[in-house]
């Protein structure tokens, strides 16, 4: 079974913390709450300290079990054994990534609000696809925003699962995930919560209630 069959519940994405070591602490709390996936995400960071935070939450990943996926750049996630890639925008095809990394690998691409880049997506061979934003986002403030009715399209239509982000919330997550979301990617709630671990179990405990 192809592991993007296995994009679901809590999507961590990292925040931007440059000191390896709270960054780790940070996400073995999330992992130990229940976080499924976790995207390394650090805007930050500079290349050597992106490869050296990779590699070691590599390895924190593995330990969990769960699915290891970096943001933006295929050939980072070649270079530490990632589980995938997630594309944006402007980083590049998924025909591209598929060559870097192979067929075994995950290729996620975000799709904002837009159905037919969905689709134009899926069609080139993307594991899952990403919407949003469904709420305004510290994150992204300036990010689209995506109506709940688009999951419900994509989930009647699509045959990958489905990842929704922006500004979600413990409150307003089960939205989402009744519309058809396999997966909510949470940056905000998570790792500004008083209780990483807490949060993050209490993101997962929503799937388990649908």
């Amino acid at each position: 079974m192809k592991q993007h069959q296995h994009i679901t519940g809590l999507y961590a994405i990292t925040p931007d913390i440059l000191d390896t070591d709270e960054l780790l602490r940070s996400v073995r709390l999330a992992l130990r709450g229940g976080a499924h996936v976790l995207q390394y995400r650090n805007k930050a960071a500079d290349t050597a300290l992106k490869l050296a935070q990779a590699h070691a939450l590599r390895q924190l990943t593995r330990e969990f079990g769960a699915i290891f996926i970096v943001n933006d750049d295929a050939g980072l996630a070649a270079q530490v054994d990632a589980d995938g890639v997630h594309l944006g925008g402007e980083d590049g095809s998924v025909v591209a990534a598929r060559a870097l990394l192979g067929d075994s690998r995950i290729v996620g691409v975000s799709c904002y609000n837009r159905f037919p880049l969905a689709h134009e997506a899926v069609r080139l061979g993307a594991d899952y696809v990403a919407f949003g934003a469904f709420f305004s986002s510290s994150v992204k403030p300036e990010a689209v925003q995506a109506d709940v009715a688009l999951l419900r399209s994509a989930r009647k239509e699509l045959n990958v699962p489905i990842v929704a982000i922006g500004g979600i919330t413990q409150q307003n997550a089960a939205t989402l995930i009744e519309a058809g979301a396999d997966a909510v990617a949470v940056i905000s709630a998570l790792w500004n919560a008083p209780d990483i671990e807490a949060s993050a179990h209490g993101f997962s405990t929503l799937f388990s209630r649908t």
